[in-house]
């Protein structure tokens, strides 16, 4: 059966898309900073690597470790909310680092043996709010909208080896601790710039307003990931999600 690695799956849809994969038969590398066996259940098809995707020995050692692999699913992602003006250089880099340059990294260290195979596939997990502007997530949408720069003009460089590039593009996703996170990120540096309180208010209400059913769930992503995965004729961007569906169509 194939082999897929996937990068960030200890919670939220890099765990989903593990399960799932799983559960189809294939065989998976899931990939997180502090491998815990206990989050998957137990197959000789399942391997969990260390990999921080801002190291690159890390990098380095779980690519060697994972062997040969078929498609390679780069979901790993930290998020950030606060204004440009309220958001301190090391934190901008910091969010650089994981969501854009440790998927570049991701796929460098990837592609040799895909384009001597003459095959692979490359999925990049960025989010719906590349598609309408949100108020207080500049910075992450720029790390995303990156990412979907990149895997376009990619898809077209490596068509000629075979290799397929691809983006999935999950709305809000309640479910995850992607929300939580953040939020705690940005208590850690100081919270959020004072002139922008009432706009954070409204941004807050918004994000808590509306029903989960109509937002992104874990299983969406994973659905999403497996037809890019499976269907050499899927579209170079997916939505995954009933708000990134509707977003995407206009």
């Amino acid at each position: 059966m194939p082999t897929i690695l996937i990068t960030g799956c200890s919670s939220g849809f890099g765990l989903e898309t593990a399960r799932h994969f799983l559960a189809q038969g294939w065989s998976v590398v899931a990939t997180m900073r502090s491998p815990n066996p206990e989050l998957l259940p137990g197959s000789d098809r399942l391997t969990i690597l260390p990999l921080d995707v801002t190291d690159a020995e890390s990098i380095t050692a779980a690519v060697a470790a994972a062997g040969e692999i078929d498609v390679l699913v780069n979901n790993a992602g930290i998020g950030w909310l606060n204004a440009v003006e309220g958001t301190p250089m090391p934190i901008v880099r910091t969010i650089f680092e994981t969501n854009t340059f440790g998927t570049i990294a991701m796929i460098q260290a990837v592609l040799p043996q895909f384009r001597a195979r003459r095959a692979g596939v490359i999925i990049n997990v960025t989010s719906s709010v590349t598609l309408k502007t949100h108020d207080l997530l500049s910075i992450y949408t720029a790390s995303k909208a990156a990412v979907n720069a990149l895997t376009e003009v990619m898809a077209s460089e490596l068509a000629p080896f075979g290799i397929r590039a691809h983006v999935v593009l999950p709305g809000q996703a309640p479910g995850t601790a992607f929300g939580s996170n953040a939020r705690e990120r940005l208590m850690q540096a100081g919270g959020l710039s004072a002139p922008y309180a009432e706009m954070a208010q409204a941004v807050f209400a918004r994000l808590t307003s509306g029903s989960e059913k109509d937002k992104t769930q874990a299983e969406d992503v994973a659905a999403a990931i497996w037809r890019v995965a499976t269907d050499p004729a899927a579209p170079p961007r997916l939505p995954a999600g009933a708000d990134a569906v509707a977003l995407f169509n206009g």
